[in-house]
């Protein structure tokens, strides 16, 4: 039987480490997708001997997609059985005090670089029996979170893209899930808002909201692709927001206040 392959964006830190190490315990080949070099290597050396294609790309730039997905495709034997959509920024702060240009660069990477991958994955995807979309959203993709307006945009768009495609790709064959993570220890954490000189990772601890570890997010995707839930909320906060988003969001908004501002949404 021939090795499982995902191919994973974001692979070189936090959620797309996690996922590959965990992947790669079970078996399967995995494709290491990163702007940044450096952390694809650091993922690389993490898996076994022979299990992995690096694949430096911008997912904003579909000529790149399919340039890995070409190279990927050689060293997989022609396999996707799951496309992991992870590669993702954070970052917010009040809407009125974010600079445009940093907006349309979360728009084009946290959901233009998810819709990119899907169209250059597809020829692959339906090449391969059983294959399997994997999107990254968020807990804020459940309620709008006040300080990561656009953020929180974002993964409500990467949603209702995950909702529309598991319907339309169902013929063909193709599962789409997405992961709902609530605030995930990785480097996003450390990174601080513009109207605050504090990481996130400091504000979010004083505010005694929970922070789940990474491998947590990478059981969950394991268990997305191989589950019927069309979305996986991981952490018990982001399992939470899916329950009360829908029956008392003025309870969100009360929750949403006291990060006002944050700057980071975690994954």
């Amino acid at each position: 039987m021939a090795r499982k392959a995902i191919f994973i964006t974001g692979g070189g830190s936090g959620i797309g480490r996690a996922v590959a190490r965990h992947f790669a315990g079970q078996g399967w080949f995995i494709g290491i997708a990163d702007v940044n070099r450096a952390g694809i290597d650091e993922t690389a050396a993490l898996l076994p001997e022979g299990a992995s294609s690096r694949h430096v790309m911008d997912v904003r730039d579909r000529d790149q997609w399919k340039a890995a997905l070409d190279e990927f495709a050689t060293a997989s034997g022609g396999r996707l059985d799951v496309l992991f959509n992870n590669a993702g920024i954070g970052s917010g702060g009040q809407y009125m005090d974010m600079d445009p240009a940093e907006a349309d660069r979360l728009i084009a990477i946290n959901f233009g670089g998810v819709v990119n991958g899907i169209y250059a994955a597809l020829p692959l995807l339906r090449a391969t029996p059983g294959s399997a979309i994997l999107n990254t959203g968020s807990a804020s993709g459940f309620y709008g979170v006040a300080g990561l307006a656009v953020y929180s945009a974002t993964k409500f768009a990467v949603r209702g893209l995950t909702e529309a495609l598991e319907i339309e790709f169902a013929k063909h064959g193709i599962k789409v899930r997405s992961l709902m993570p609530g605030f995930i220890d990785t480097p996003l954490l450390d990174q601080v808002s513009a109207d605050s000189n504090e990481p996130a990772r400091t504000r979010l601890s004083a505010s005694g909201f929970e922070i789940s570890p990474v491998e947590d997010v990478a059981r969950a995707a394991w268990d997305a692709v191989h589950g019927d839930r069309v979305h996986m909320p991981v952490g018990k906060m982001a399992r939470r927001l899916s329950r009360i988003a829908r029956w008392f969001p003025g309870l969100i908004v009360r929750q949403s206040k006291k990060i006002d501002g944050l700057g980071t949404a975690g994954h």
